[in-house]
């Protein structure tokens, strides 16, 4: 037995791990409060007021103004990676204000994010025809999730087949 055939399957471990681990770097959300809902600060502001949260979910509405871009997000509970997980229970709806300009072509209904900022106030408004309260969030970060998965690039895969394209 020579060292070549000892050590591939050691290199095969090894490359498969550090693949494995490289793409579970989570978000950064710094000391943000996950913890609390947007559905629990729309029944008790007064206790989340200017508190540094970190929320994320499924933009549903993207409006640019003068000065500022507002998003209107359906929440859910942020994964291990603080990426938004849409197979959850949604968590409320809330506002996210962000100083300047976004793209609203990215920041398009159905993409995912997460953002970091402090809850300033609280809007009545409406889903259809029923009264909502909608917490504001002034984003310190905005974190807009790829297309793909959390990957930034889109991935491929090698192997070995058989193709027809017609």
């Amino acid at each position: 037995m020579n060292l070549r055939t000892t050590m591939a399957p050691l290199f095969l471990i090894v490359s498969a791990f550090l693949v494995l681990t490289g793409c579970a770097t989570p978000y950064d959300i710094g000391n943000a409060d996950r913890q609390i809902t947007p559905e629990e600060t729309a029944k008790n502001f007064t206790a989340v007021r200017n508190r540094m949260l970190a929320w994320g979910g499924v933009i549903a509405a993207a409006k640019n103004l003068k000065d500022k871009t507002e998003l209107e997000v359906v929440g859910y509970p942020l994964d291990s990676n603080n990426r938004p997980d849409n197979d959850a229970k949604p968590s409320g709806r809330f506002f996210v204000v962000q100083p300047g300009y976004l793209e609203t072509a990215d920041y398009a209904p159905g993409r995912l994010i997460t953002v970091v900022g402090a809850v300033t106030e609280t809007r009545t408004g409406t889903v259809g025809e029923a009264t909502y309260v909608y917490p504001v969030v002034a984003a310190n970060k905005l974190h807009l999730w790829s297309r793909y998965g959390g990957r930034s690039e889109p991935s491929f895969h090698f192997g070995l087949g058989v193709g027809i394209v017609r």
